[in-house]
């Protein structure tokens, strides 16, 4: 709300300056638009871009995939799980506590690795995202010289704007002229993850113990 009040009262501030100076809005013979100010639907843009259309089909299909995995292993610790408690009447106590406690740490182990795996996905989604921003703004860019523009602002920040000024449609024409799907460009680099001392492999110390 308050990116959204600080947009709408920037452009109330702006408009008149600028209209004084150019025409508050038109377009060209071959219909770009002209105007001190541009919007765009970001999620829109992504999202109907063959660069989004093809990352969304991808984690689609790599969702499925996880959650066909996670099944399979929930119903083989459910078996392993229903065995161990058929063979509990022929065991000492104590070898079916330490079984007990291997198979526990077992399921803490695979649920690690699940998760892991389930962030790693949802990261995929946020970094290419982040990679269509950043491919994105060279177009932005030549939009704006074009329409004379100051300004290209979130349609979601914005209170009200009238449509022919939203250049979301342009912009992933462009796009996709330029960079097509995007499967052919570099990933951007990944920061380094945060250490997780819940999971630690064998080979690692945690923290408090390195000195």
């Amino acid at each position: 709300m308050r990116l959204a009040a600080l947009a709408c009262a920037w452009m109330l501030g702006l408009w008149p300056v600028m209209s004084a100076a150019q025409p508050l809005a038109g377009t060209l013979s071959e219909g770009t638009v002209q105007s001190p100010i541009l919007v765009i639907e970001f999620d829109r843009a992504f999202a109907q871009s063959a660069f989004g259309q093809r990352v969304l089909v991808e984690i689609e299909a790599e969702g499925a995939s996880l959650a066909a995995e996670n099944r399979r292993i929930e119903a083989e610790l459910t078996e392993e799980e229903r065995r161990l408690t058929d063979e509990r009447a022929g065991m000492e106590p104590d070898e079916f506590r330490a079984l007990a406690r291997a198979f526990d740490e077992k399921v803490q182990r695979l649920r690690r690795e699940q998760d892991i795996k389930a962030r790693a996905l949802n990261q995929r989604s946020e970094d290419a995202r982040r990679q269509f921003l950043a491919v994105s703004e060279p177009v932005l860019q030549s939009l704006m010289r074009e329409s004379g523009a100051a300004v290209i602002l979130e349609r979601r920040a914005v209170f009200l704007a009238a449509n022919f000024i939203d250049v979301t449609d342009q912009a992933v024409d462009r796009i996709d002229n330029q960079i097509g799907d995007g499967a052919d460009l570099t990933p951007m680099a990944q920061p380094e993850p945060e250490p997780d001392n819940s999971g630690l492999p064998a080979f690692e110390t945690p923290p408090d113990e390195q000195e």
